[in-house]
Formats: C-alpha cells, sequence, structure tokens
C-alpha cells in the first residue's frame, strides 16, 4: 500500500466516530487505514489518500463531529514506517539502541513517529494509538545511540508535541529481556 498523506481524527465520542468515518469516506477519495474506539471512550480514525482528498475530509470529518473533536491532523508524505509501526508490523532485523517517547495526545504520537523517522536513520518499532494506556500513546523507535537521540530529540520538538509530552527516553544498551517484552 502506498501512502501519499495521511488524516487523523481523534475523537471524544463513539457514536459520533462512527458517523464521522462514514462522512469522511464519503467526502473525497481516502481509504481508511483503520477506525476503532480506544480508551477512555474515544474514537480514533486513521484514513490515507492524496493531500487534497485529505484535507476534504478531515474538513468535512472535523465539521460533522464538532465539539466532539479531540485533535486532528494531515501528515502530507508521511514516512512509510510510521503505518508499519502503527499496524505492528515494522519489526527490525535487530534491536540496537531503543528510544520512548510518551505523551498525553495520541495525534502527538503520530507527528513524532513522523518527525523522528525523517529526522534520523531509525527503525519505528511501535507507534501505540490510546488503546488499553488510558489514552495516552507512545512512540518506540530502535537505531545507534546517535540516531535514536537525534531522532526523539526531533520527534519531541513537533509543534504539536507541544505541551502533550509525558517522558522521552534514550536506553542506550538495552538489555536482552527488555528488547524481547518490547517486539
Amino acid at each position: 500500500m502506498m501512502v501519499y498523506s495521511i488524516g487523523f481524527l481523534e475523537l471524544n465520542s463513539i457514536a459520533k466516530g462512527v458517523e464521522t468515518a462514514d462522512i469522511v469516506l464519503k467526502t473525497a477519495e481516502v481509504s481508511l487505514i483503520f477506525s476503532r474506539s480506544g480508551c477512555p471512550g474515544k474514537y480514533y480514525l486513521l484514513f490515507h489518500g492524496e493531500v487534497a482528498a485529505v484535507n476534504s475530509s478531515i474538513e468535512a470529518g472535523r465539521k460533522l463531529a464538532g465539539d466532539h473533536v479531540v485533535d486532528s491532523c494531515v501528515i502530507p508524505r508521511v514516512h512509510p514506517q510510521v503505518i508499519k509501526a502503527i499496524n505492528m508490523t515494522n519489526l527490525p532485523d535487530r534491536m540496537q539502541a531503543v528510544g520512548v517517547m510518551e505523551y498525553f495526545s495520541v495525534t502527538a504520537s503520530i507527528f513524532s513517529a513522523d518527525a523522528a523517522v525523517k529526522a534520523a536513520d531509525v527503525d519505528l518499532v511501535d507507534v501505540r494509538l490510546g488503546t488499553g494506556i488510558g489514552g495516552k500513546s507512545f512512540v518506540i523507535l530502535t537505531g545507534e545511540v546517535a540516531a535514536v537521540t537525534e531522532a526523539v530529540k526531533a520527534g519531541v520538538s513537533t509543534p504539536n508535541a507541544e505541551g502533550m509530552l509525558v517522558s522521552s527516553v534514550v536506553i542506550p544498551s538495552p538489555h536482552p529481556e527488555l528488547l524481547d517484552t518490547l517486539l
């Protein structure tokens, strides 16, 4: 699947989320990556398409959802690793240094993951979006220590992460047992 750009909507109503997913798909030529409920009673909608189509669908979704919109974003030319890590299908051949970025906002993680993987030669391992973790989100990445450090720095510095960062760490030599729990 070639992803040109992505749109993401985070809503505080499951019912309104389902209705919004319908209008997003009917507004322009976009395709769902996922549409699902999450914690704590939120609804997440991630889709892709050409930039103009994604923008049109975001606008229609935001208008319909109104006050139920928690956050939204459009990322043109999203890095392909972001989608793979969200779907947990981007397993690196080997784990090296590990970086973790944790956020209060799901949208902040998506922006952060994209910025991180574009800033340095790292592999995204996981982009966990709010399900089962109280609505928080986090990004796990791996690579050489310097690259992981640079990627984490870029990820936590995105404008969308401002005020949403819970914590970030770089672990230069993680214990092998810890690595097994991350995959």
